[in-house]
């Protein structure tokens, strides 16, 4: 049974706001960078996608779709898997690192929202999937449509209680007050509907993501293409969940000034998880390899042979004899070294399955797809854009938990 209020919802949460300046030398960079990025995008409504993309009819795909949304959704894993955990499963060790988790999960979906509405053609369009007169029940791109709406809904709504929390007795109106305790008393008995909603919902479109790419047997590389690839797919994200929320929250302690021992204890528990879930996916593509003899592709010195064999080195072997090692995975940074090779070898593998091992019949007409400039301004651009708007929520938002004498908290 899912605890009452939880992480989420607990009134005595150790959360806080914290104090650094919101502009900082580093801040600046990335705000040029996504004003680039917001230039990009500018050009690709004004003048269309044939003028900022490489894309065509044999590649319709490209660096949008592989990485802004394939990616964007594989590592935004982290929300559901430890709400799963701290939540599901009511281990309290790892109450301090859903609310940190729930918000990479929302702003990585919402990033992933953006990434589809700027690459489809008929971007205005974008709302016909929630019309019931347009489904198409049968097809695995609705079902991804539907399942990251639906779960993005849901990532927002479960979010709702930081913000109730930072606002609620805070306003000069009592009416208004009066309507945020009300929305945090209802909120407080239906949160585990939306967990348990958000754990199912995500399950089903890291599969759907995969199952998307099994129709186009004729299009992807043997080595990627399986017609167990929804497994894969959702395997790799059970993997690089707990993994990313390792590595976003290095990332967050060095960003706010937050001394790496205060989490490592609790991140180190959460890399036990890693070695057996690695060795479950690293089983699970190698009884599938032999199964469909793929494995002759690894020895004939092609490109795609060897990316495969980076992939998996980089984000199977390496990492998990990292994680295996008790006193590797006990030093922070070697902890995070491992979960940043898992999230690398997770993103490479989504970029194999959607670019690298994508050989179209027509290949040899149009010859290899690379992306323009403007399509790297624009997926580097959206990723500093959620940076920004991450730094912004944990500034004003109890996301963080708060140190002992530490940042001032409100």
């Amino acid at each position: 049974m899912i605890q009452k209020g939880g992480p989420i919802m607990s009134n005595n949460s150790h959360a806080a706001i914290v104090k650094p300046p919101f502009f900082t030398p580093g801040v600046c960079v990335v705000a040029i960078i996504a004003l680039i990025g917001l230039t990009g995008i500018g050009a690709r409504f004004l003048f269309g996608l044939g003028h900022v993309t490489n894309l065509n009819n044999q590649f319709p795909w490209g660096l949008w779709i592989g990485v802004d949304v394939a990616c964007g959704v594989a590592l935004a894993a982290g929300g559901f898997t430890s709400a799963f955990i701290a939540e599901i499963l009511m281990k309290e060790d790892f109450h301090d690192i859903v609310r940190p988790a729930l918000l990479t999960a929302m702003l990585g979906y919402t990033f992933v929202g953006l990434g589809v509405f700027v690459d489809i053609g008929r971007s205005y369009n974008i709302w016909h999937m929630l019309l019931p007169s347009m489904w198409s029940p049968n097809s695995a791109l609705f079902e991804v449509g539907m399942c990251v709406s639906c779960y993005l809904t849901v990532l927002y709504i479960e979010f709702l209680p930081i913000a109730l929390e930072r606002f609620k007795d805070r306003v000069p109106w009592p009416a208004v007050n009066g309507i945020l305790h009300f929305l945090d008393r209802i909120m407080k008995k239906v949160i585990w509907i939306f967990i348990i909603l958000g754990v199912m919902l995500s399950c089903m479109h890291q599969s759907s993501l995969g199952a998307l790419n099994v129709i186009a047997v004729t299009k992807i590389h043997p080595l990627w293409w399986s017609p167990i690839l929804p497994m894969l797919f959702l395997l790799s994200a059970f993997c690089v969940g707990p993994s990313m929320v390792i590595f976003e929250s290095g990332i967050s302690m060095r960003s706010f000034g937050i001394p790496y021992h205060y989490e490592s204890p609790v991140l180190a528990k959460l890399g036990k998880f890693l070695p057996f879930l690695l060795i479950v996916y690293f089983t699970a593509k190698l009884v599938d390899m032999l199964n469909r003899e793929t494995w002759v592709y690894l020895v004939d010195g092609s490109f795609e042979g060897k990316m495969f064999m980076l992939e998996v080195t980089i984000g199977v072997i390496l990492p998990f004899c990292i994680f295996v090692s008790e006193k590797l995975r006990n030093s922070f940074v070697w902890l995070w070294a491992a979960a940043m090779m898992v999230v690398a070898g997770v993103v490479l593998n989504r970029v194999n399955v959607f670019i690298t091992g994508v050989n179209p019949v027509y290949q040899d007409m149009t010859g290899r797809y690379s992306p323009k400039g403007w399509e790297w301004c624009v997926t580097i651009g959206c990723i500093c854009i959620i940076v920004l708007i991450a730094r912004l929520i944990i500034l004003n938002l109890p996301v963080i938990h708060a140190l002992e004498g530490g940042h001032e908290h409100e």
